[in-house]
């Protein structure tokens, strides 16, 4: 049964960083990819970064570029986003997504419940 379970979410001050979590279980990552999206309140979900772990080929929204980094610990099956430089049009529900067997054109077929992301003053 694949899973994904995200943590690491809370509240930080704009400039501030934050790392979320995305444990995986049920499929092999090398063969997979994964992605972390946000929706905001009233917005429609958007892409933050995709992963294809086959070949390393990683993707970030502009809006993202040089402040977020996607980074993997194979041990133990998790997928971080360390996010520095946060803004407030950072707040959102973050969720990782996988594409078992397959890249980051998709489909994405597992999605985690999502993590809180509030940055405010």
């Amino acid at each position: 049964q694949v899973q994904l379970v995200e943590s690491g979410g809370g509240l930080v001050q704009p400039g501030g960083s934050l790392t979320l979590s995305c444990v995986v279980s049920g499929f092999t990552l090398d063969d997979s990819a994964i992605g972390w999206f946000r929706q905001a309140p009233g917005k429609e979900r958007e892409g933050v970064v995709c992963i294809n772990f086959s070949d390393s080929m990683t993707s970030f929204a502009d809006s993202v570029k040089g402040r977020f980094t996607i980074l993997r610990d194979k041990s133990k099956n998790t997928v971080y986003l360390k996010m520095n430089g946060l803004k407030s049009e950072d707040t959102a529900v973050y969720y990782c997504a996988a594409v078992v067997n397959g890249n980051c054109a998709g489909p994405f077929g597992s999605w985690g419940q999502g993590t809180q992301v509030t940055v405010i003053s």
